[in-house]
């Protein structure tokens, strides 16, 4: 071939070993319109080092670059060799189309792909255009790229001077997939730590055990703390005995954080109250006859008060004594069989009594109700509580009661003339609810309330406090009581309901709604209920799981909740036979469902067990935007022994993952007949995450 010969640039296109000739030419031939063919990293050094020859290396060069300058010198025509950057007459001269320039540079084949591959990452199609580029921005953007890939191959080639550019390149594409693969390793660590299973005591039977969220190790992730019971190990059964204590498990890994055993079986755990002299969480471990406040990182003993049959957990009250801590109040039942309840305010800044406890005489009988705090438009504050029945009293009324004094603060004092107008003649009392059907649940329709989280920070019980009640009574009757006025909203009937409902968003008018079980004849159905209107929104029946245990709702990506509850089979009508029951001797297998309300048809089956499951509660991890579900569950043993009982944590991201996808009937209320493609759903669970709500 002659030097100049019109056949070059033929021969060029035909070989596809000078492709990479072909971008550098590119590069340079951009460069043309006042840029410098030197790339600008290597110029600025140049820059900076003292005048040299023309000819002569630059310093910064590595040792190939010196074995290629040799080659140079030996090439066979007797000239030096063209360098990535050095100009080129035969790519550098000017062009009269820019066109062609474009269309070498955007049809040039990356990784084997052209532009237009379904393989891509994306089409250079333009809705029926010819293939082409966008100008201006597109243009500076590719440059700037461009000159981001020179600035960070100077960088590698200082870091590296004794590599090759081949050996950089390798380098650097190892480092980068190792960087992701390590990413996705960390992820996939933690995923695997926030599930585990963890054996812990003796079951009791289905009764049960206190169980509280608290981030107590301070690694942002809140811990389980729940209460233990266990036989000891004497041989001899008669001289066997129970130990009794309080346990805090580290909700990544479940080990145990610390243990504080008690005399007496712990009822209730509640974490949250802090103070200056005191920065770590506070608990309170709440038995029949004592409160015990702990160092929540260590479990050390803080202080303790001594009551008598306590009958309810700690009630988190305004700063009743102006020293800027909250205060609580607990219900006890008095040795006087005249009377029916105790309210006893206790000082949050030192554990003791304020004043003494309030003695009332209540008509109802039932379930003890409450107690719980209720604020009211105008700022008043009420206690409502009751046997059976459902009753309110200023918390001033109580205050100046306990103590004689009048409480500190103003706000304090205030009443609501709305309220106060419902007061009973000659009473302290205001009826809430009266009736002959006894009150089963009361509680606020706040989202978040519930699935044993039991704090006692102000801000989990601020929105708790000013929100409308649920009230189910006569154990299928549900209600709506708005807290304005405590008129009934709306009523519903449903047959006998077990369990407390769970506050959630299943539509889109921003009013919590409410899932709920209930069952009859070996069926159980779950059911959704317009939290606006009292009307049915959903509904299925299951195979009845034999399992009282409270729903879950959870916030999700999309805005809605997502709901958890545990049951057996689905019911199909579609089926010309269905079980509904189990033959004897035959193990009963319980499944947790996943419902969302994008896709009301479908449920995700999370889990199945044999084991009976006692509690539950939700634990949210919001850097990583998943939920783990924790349950407490009995687990039956070999011979006689006392069943186990479990605690797990599972994380709902990865249980969404593994999950199967069960496909409700056409007898099922669900208010949509399309039927979702398998695709769209699968894309749809598998971006889903959760937030705290």
């Amino acid at each position: 071939m002659q030097r100049g010969s019109s056949n070059l640039p033929e021969s060029i296109g035909a070989s596809s070993s000078v492709q990479p000739l072909l971008v550098a030419a590119s590069r340079i031939c951009r460069r043309r319109n006042g840029r410098s063919s030197v790339p600008r990293a290597q110029a600025s050094r140049w820059l900076l080092t003292p005048a040299q020859p023309q000819l002569s290396k630059p310093t910064g060069l590595d040792e190939e670059d010196d074995n290629e300058t040799s080659q140079i010198q030996t090439d066979r025509y007797g000239r030096r060799a063209r360098r990535s950057g050095d100009y080129d007459p035969l790519t550098q001269a000017d062009s009269e189309d820019e066109s062609e320039e474009d269309d070498l540079v955007l049809n040039y084949p990356r990784n084997g792909l052209g532009r237009d591959s379904c393989l891509g990452a994306g089409s250079s199609k333009l809705r029926g255009r010819r293939s082409g580029r966008l100008v201006g921005a597109e243009d500076e953007a590719q440059e700037d790229e461009e000159d981001e890939e020179e600035e960070d191959e100077d960088e590698w080639r200082e870091r590296l001077p004794s590599k090759s550019r081949q050996d950089r390149d390798d380098l650097k594409g190892s480092q980068y997939w190792s960087q992701r693969d390590s990413g996705r390793d960390r992820k996939g660590e933690l995923e695997k730590r926030l599930q585990w299973e963890r054996a812990l005591g003796d079951a009791g039977g289905v009764t049960p055990p206190a169980l509280a969220l608290w981030d107590v190790d301070g690694d942002s992730v809140e811990d389980v703390l729940l209460a233990v019971a266990e036989w000891t190990n004497d041989t001899r059964p008669a001289q066997r005995s129970k130990i009794y204590s309080a346990v805090a498990l580290s909700a990544v890994s479940g080990r145990v954080l610390w243990t504080k055993v008690m005399a007496e079986s712990v009822m209730y755990i509640q974490c949250g109250p802090q103070n200056s002299s005191q920065p770590a969480p506070v608990c309170l471990l709440i038995s029949k006859s004592i409160i015990m406040a702990v160092n929540g990182t260590t479990g050390k003993n803080l202080t303790s008060v001594q009551l008598k049959n306590i009958e309810s957990q700690a009630v988190l009250l305004p700063d009743l004594q102006g020293d800027s801590v909250p205060d609580l109040l607990i219900a006890t039942m008095p040795e006087d069989k005249h009377l029916d309840l105790y309210l006893t305010l206790i000082s949050g800044l030192t554990g003791g009594q304020l004043g003494r406890p309030v003695p009332f005489n209540l008509t109802g009988q039932g379930k003890l109700i409450g107690p719980l705090l209720h604020e009211t438009q105008r700022g008043a504050f009420y206690i409502l509580f009751g046997l059976g029945n459902v009753e309110a009293i200023s918390l001033c009324d109580i205050y100046i009661r306990a103590t004689g004094k009048m409480p500190v603060t103003q706000a304090l004092r205030t009443k609501d003339p709305k309220w106060e107008e419902l007061r009973k003649t000659n009473s302290s009392f205001i009826d809430i609810y009266r009736g002959s059907e006894q009150v089963e649940f009361m509680f606020p329709l706040a989202a978040g309330f519930g699935n044993n989280r039991n704090t006692l920070d102000t801000v989990s019980n601020l929105n708790s406090t000013r929100s409308d009640w649920v009230l189910v009574y006569n154990s299928s009757i549900l209600s709506v009581l708005r807290q304005r006025d405590m008129h009934k909203t709306w009523t519903f009937s449903s047959p006998p309901i077990h369990s407390q409902p769970a506050a959630g968003h299943f539509n889109e008018d921003g009013i919590l709604d409410l899932l709920f079980q209930h069952s009859a004849n070996g069926v159980m159905e779950a059911q959704v209920i317009d939290g606006a209107t009292g009307k049915l929104l959903w509904s299925a029946e299951f195979v009845c799981p034999r399992l009282v245990l409270q729903t879950s709702a959870i916030s999700t990506s999309p805005g809605q909740s997502a709901f958890l509850f545990w049951a057996s089979e689905p019911i199909n009508s579609l089926k010309n036979v269905t079980k509904t029951t189990v033959a004897p001797g035959e193990p009963l297998i319980r499944k947790l469902f996943l419902l969302h309300p994008v896709y009301p048809t479908v449920l995700l089956e999370l889990a199945s067990t044999t084991d009976t499951t006692v509690t539950s509660a939700v634990s949210y991890q919001e850097r990583q935007k998943d939920a783990s579900y924790i349950t407490v569950s009995s687990r039956p043993t070999p011979d006689s022994e006392p069943s186990a009982r479990i605690v797990k944590s599972m994380s709902l991201r990865a249980a969404i993952l593994k999950a199967q996808t069960v496909r409700l009937g056409e007898s099922s209320k669900t208010g949509t007949s399309v039927k979702p493609g398998a695709l769209e759903v699968d894309k749809f669970f598998r971006r889903l995450t959760f937030k705290r709500q």
